[in-house]
């Protein structure tokens, strides 16, 4: 069973399903594959661990709303950075934390192993910081300062926990493995011990700055580049910028989701760049040329064709966004829309009236046909 069939599909559940539904389809499926129960087949095991990620993943409001966003692509990050949580909160990190998600259905730990002491070291939570730029920054790029507050390794004990001078001991209830077993029916269950909450070890003296957390919450200045080209919702990955870890556990990463102001000229799609711009009828029926001042820099010359309909466009190669974090540029594409003036001199009224006693009927081929269906509808 590989993570790439859809979570919904696994537990055999709407997309639109509440989380007690989701819940409840979990335990029955959890019951039905469970190794204990199923005499260690391999195929049910497989299957059993299929769906305890399933649920994992669905359980989480945070990483749900992910998950339905990006997909398999945004779990499998998660786990391969470490096992840490959704974007805010700590979370489940794979088959190694699977008690934990059976001790939150039945009240225990089903699944065998000894893992108790990696939960209470597990990764930190991962972060999301939102920032918005303008379409210029968009553009060039930039390199910025953000700050933030964060929960980092706590300097008196160096992420101990421990109170400097003493240390921690193996845990006695559970021998340093972080649970405890016990025999319920055909079900060998393992407990988070009691003593240690699942640490397998036991702090004798807390530190008093983090209360034996090894780490606490302090403002922090990050540096961060923004490559040219980004988009609406571009993704910055900061490595090991969240959370801390709990008792000198890895930090989680920060993630930058970055926002594009509206601009006042430009709307833009992928590298495509889009403006309108208005001509005067003169223009548009003797052709010419305006200038419409690019994000380059550059004062783009765009040349108008005699006769020009409003709503063409004209496309102006290489005059886009750049490709991010990659060669060429996207084009500028520029729609005309042809403006009627609405304040006339007498003389330049004299001018009009002359050229419309001139006129034959050809200088306007649409409006000619459109007279012409007219009278062929009257004769009729």
């Amino acid at each position: 069973m590989t993570t790439e069939v859809d979570f919904y599909e696994l537990l055999e559940i709407e997309r639109t399903a509440d989380g007690a539904v989701i819940k409840s389809a979990y335990r029955k499926m959890a019951m039905k594959y469970h190794p204990d129960k199923t005499g260690g087949c391999a195929d049910s095991e497989a299957k059993f661990k299929a769906v305890s990620e399933a649920y994992d993943c669905l359980k989480d409001p945070q990483k749900r709303a992910a998950y339905d966003r990006f997909g398999h692509a945004a779990y499998t990050q998660q786990q391969q950075g470490g096992g840490g949580g959704g974007f805010r909160g700590g979370g489940a990190g794979g088959f190694s934390d699977l008690g934990d998600i059976f001790e939150t259905i039945f009240g225990q730990s089903g699944f065998g192993g000894q893992g108790g002491g990696r939960q209470a070291n597990r990764r930190g939570a991962d972060l999301r910081y939102d920032m918005e730029i303008t379409l210029d920054e968009a553009y060039h790029g930039k390199k910025t300062e953000i700050a933030i507050d964060v929960s980092a390794a706590c300097d008196s004990c160096e992420g101990s926990g421990a109170q400097p001078g003493t240390g921690v001991k193996t845990c006695g209830t559970c021998k340093g493995h972080g649970q405890v077993r016990a025999q319920q029916g055909f079900f060998v269950v393992e407990r988070t011990c009691p003593s240690c909450h699942g640490a397998g070890q036991v702090i004798e003296s807390p530190c008093r700055s983090c209360r034996g957390e090894g780490r606490v919450d302090k403002p922090k200045s990050l540096s961060v580049n923004i490559p040219a080209g980004v988009d609406e919702g571009t993704r910055i990955r900061l490595s090991g910028e969240g959370e801390a870890g709990a008792r000198g556990a890895p930090a989680g990463d920060l993630y930058i989701f970055l926002h594009v102001k509206r601009h006042s000229l430009f709307e833009r799609d992928g590298t495509t760049l889009f403006c309108r711009a208005p001509v005067s009828f003169t223009t548009a029926a003797l052709g010419g040329s305006i200038e419409v001042p690019g994000l380059d820099g550059l004062r783009h010359e765009i040349k108008i064709p005699s006769g020009i309909q409003s709503g063409k466009q004209i496309r102006q190669r290489g005059g886009g966004m750049p490709v991010l974090n990659g060669r060429g540029q996207g084009d500028l594409v520029v729609q005309i829309d042809v403006e009627t003036p609405t304040r006339l001199t007498a003389k330049q009224k004299e001018l009009l009236e002359a050229f419309r006693e001139t006129e034959t009927g050809e200088e306007c081929p649409q409006v000619s046909g459109f007279f012409s269906k007219l009278k062929d509808l009257w004769a009729d």
